[in-house]
């Protein structure tokens, strides 16, 4: 599948993410990206780092409620361990650490954990279901170094796996038995090794293809495009995230922003000439993808109208609520599992 198919669906379950009522609802999305990568992944690097992002992501919800058992804002009369407080110096006034560990409390920290999570799932799955070098493929001759540049970040984590797991398979040819105490260490430093061999062998072979050559004559009404466009998507962005944002502002920002960028990549793909070998195809899949992640971002902003009393509650019923709108955003989400298998 073309592979802004997959980064179109999984930016707008990340925006539903954002917008979700409570715990429940965002499990509902978390579970839908977890069965299409298991469906639709292909045997490769980055699929195999999969786990790796639902491990951090898991370890981000136990941080963020480690952090709210440590110096969190403990309200609520609905207590489960009367830990004792501990103040902290006059220059910390207003911070204690420890204190009662409330119901409503805790479950807001794993519900605020959990929505961080989820962002990053959104985006280990994209990694996973796609290859970043065909991603790269698919942008605009302005836009190539800039994805270059996100393709080798993109690329770390799964090569970061991907060496551990040679290493590993290397130690075991060898006949070296590890205990799980003695793996990590012994496997640290082979794996390091490898990866800066990596960096310095892509250092070499982009110096050579004349990476990021500065050029004279850059145009600078492209900068100044790009500059208004990055300023406005940003501003939009905050306004239409926020929830005590105005809203309104949000699409006359989107829209703007969309025009600068489109006006300097015309500019800029005028001085950069680039060839396509095989460029993927857009077909009836990729549409069908690419409309669900744009019909469940539409349905999560839409969602506080239509139904009000969900986003209305408070306490323990807003923070582990659920809403039939995110129910019909997971049942799309999972859309692009049934539309395909493996290939």
């Amino acid at each position: 599948m073309h592979p802004v198919a997959w980064w179109v669906w999984a930016l707008g379950i990340a925006v539903a993410t954002t917008r979700t009522p409570g715990i429940v609802s965002t499990a509902i999305l978390l579970v839908a990206l977890v069965v299409v990568v298991a469906v639709r992944h292909t045997p490769s690097a980055f699929s195999r780092a999969f786990p790796a992002y639902l491990a951090l992501a898991g370890g981000i919800v136990v941080v963020r409620v480690l952090f709210y058992v440590l110096i969190g804002l403990k309200t609520g009369a609905d207590v489960l361990i009367p830990l004792p407080r501990i103040p902290l110096p006059q220059w910390a006034a207003g911070i204690a650490l420890l204190g009662p560990v409330t119901a409503s409390g805790l479950l807001a920290a794993i519900s605020a954990g959990l929505a961080l999570a989820a962002l990053l799932v959104c985006f280990g799955a994209a990694v996973a279901l796609t290859n970043p070098q065909r991603t790269l493929r698919s942008l605009p001759a302005s836009l190539h170094l800039l994805g270059t540049s996100a393709v080798i970040a993109m690329t770390v984590a799964p090569q970061l796996v991907d060496s551990w797991q040679r290493v590993r398979k290397a130690q075991v040819l060898r006949g070296r038995a590890l205990s799980r105490r003695t793996a990590l260490a012994a496997t640290t430093l082979p794996v390091l090794h490898d990866a800066l061999e990596r960096s310095l062998t892509l250092a070499a072979s982009m110096d050579s293809r004349g990476y990021a050559r500065v050029h004279r004559g850059s145009s600078r009404l492209v900068l100044a495009l790009l500059l208004a466009a990055l300023l406005a998507a940003a501003l939009g962005t905050y306004a239409l995230l926020d929830g005590t944002g105005p809203r309104w502002l949000a699409i006359p920002l989107f829209a703007g922003s969309f025009a600068a960028a489109v006006i300097a990549s015309v500019i800029a793909s005028r001085r950069i000439s680039t060839t396509r070998y095989r460029p993927d195809g857009w077909r009836w899949r990729e549409t069908v993808t690419a409309a669900c992640g744009v019909a469940i971002a539409g349905l999560a902003l839409a969602a506080p109208t239509f139904e009000p009393v969900a986003f209305a509650v408070s306490g323990f019923a807003r923070i582990a609520g659920w809403s039939i709108v995110f129910v019909m955003c997971g049942v799309l989400a999972m859309v692009p599992a049934l539309i395909g298998g493996r290939r």
